[in-house]
């Protein structure tokens, strides 16, 4: 039933799973990918790629002084991260050559992520669907959690789609 996707070896670390197995899947949690720490120095280089330099990102000193108590990472930091944490969790469909950020349906940044604390992603296989010739469609209820809070960074539904080799 599992095998592994050779296109997508070294990006995609689950086992790939049978085309025919996958819709299985939907209504489960497909994984949770490892803790990363969200660091001061992250926060300001993605400041310093997007431009985005707001106060409460960047200058500690003045974000002390606000409700925060600190600086925060953007909340486009905190959802850019699940290119690279999405790998770690999402089974790829056997056959898979190329897979794609599809898009979100829905999008919510539910508390503040202060520097140094850590996230991780737990998704939830929410929708799976033919889009096209070999190609396929799923949609990820996806949660960002922040280690010792309750509340998470984010909510939403994620969307990829997964291009398979011909025949």
């Amino acid at each position: 039933m599992h095998d592994t996707a050779a296109p997508l070896a070294g990006y995609m670390t689950k086992p790939s799973v049978a085309l025919a197995d996958y819709p299985t899947l939907v209504g489960t949690e497909v994984g949770v990918s490892d803790w990363i720490s969200l660091d001061q120095g992250m926060i300001d280089r993605f400041a310093d790629l997007t431009g985005d330099r707001q106060f409460i990102h960047v200058d500690p000193a003045a974000a002390a002084r606000t409700p925060l108590g600190g600086t925060v990472a953007h909340g486009f930091l905190t959802l850019s991260l699940l290119g690279a944490l999405g790998p770690q969790i999402i089974p790829p469909v056997a056959g898979t050559v190329m897979g794609f950020n599809y898009g979100f349906n829905r999008l919510r940044f539910v508390a503040p992520v202060r520097s140094g604390r850590r996230v991780r992603a737990r998704l939830i296989l929410s929708a799976f669907e033919p889009k096209g010739a070999g190609q396929y469609l799923s949609t990820f209820a996806v949660t960002v959690e922040i280690e010792g809070e309750s509340k998470p960074a984010l909510l939403a539904d994620w969307l990829t789609l997964s291009v398979l080799a011909p025949g």
